[in-house]
């Protein structure tokens, strides 16, 4: 996916605000590419065509910029599987099914972000990490799964265990199809709801290994 960025002519001068939007945009890409560490301050500027002191002007250095990269990174995503939900009296599975798709679709869309997300962040950056958000909205999951299981009859504490599960394998799967992009989207999130709702739907109220692990 090819990075578009505006030609200029010589005697044309960027905003301060049109220079930052540049700015993210390389970074977002180098990030991509090579990582919050391996990228450095002289590769942004270079790519720019800029001189080191525009960067730190506007961000304060690496970790400024890659710190507005994220958090729009994880505002976008977390937005999309926000509204994905939103629609409470939805049938749990037809949410189940938005939930999924607009995971894969962030990922379509936005492969450059994704890729960002899933790396390691970097230790001073502890807030909106992949991780934080998954939490999110493992957080939202588990209130829908706690009200199905009342309905039920099932145990509601389990709520938090199921949601867990459910958010990792949409954000496991998502991590393997960005390098495959086979089979389309619409046909892995039908098959990620597939997988789990009939899980779902067949729980056993107090489920128990089937073989002791004692000798």
């Amino acid at each position: 996916m090819a990075e578009t960025e505006a030609p200029r002519g010589r005697s044309t001068r960027m905003s301060g605000k049109e220079r930052r939007e540049q700015l993210l945009t390389v970074g977002r890409r180098l990030f991509a590419e090579k990582g919050f560490d391996m990228t450095t301050v002289e590769e942004i500027a270079a790519r720019a065509k800029v001189s080191k002191p525009v960067v730190y002007e506007h961000f304060g250095g690496k970790e400024g910029l890659y710190a507005v990269v994220v958090d729009r990174e994880v505002s976008t995503l977390l937005a999309a599987l926000e509204t994905s939900l939103e629609e409470q009296r939805a049938h749990p599975r037809v949410l189940m099914e938005r939930a999924a798709l607009a995971f894969l679709s962030y990922i379509d869309e936005n492969e450059d972000g994704f890729r960002i997300l899933v790396r390691d962040s970097p230790v001073s950056h502890s807030i909106g990490t992949f991780s934080s958000l998954l939490t999110d909205v493992a957080r939202r999951v588990e209130e829908i799964l706690a009200t199905q299981l009342r309905l039920h009859r099932y145990p509601p504490k389990d709520a938090a265990l199921y949601a867990q599960m459910l958010v990792g394998m949409v954000a496991y799967t998502g991590q393997w199809w960005l390098e495959t992009r086979k089979p389309a989207k619409e046909v892995v999130a039908a098959r990620m709801v597939n997988l789990s709702w009939f899980g779902l739907g067949a729980l056993e109220k107090k489920p128990a290994l089937r073989e002791s692990t004692g000798g």
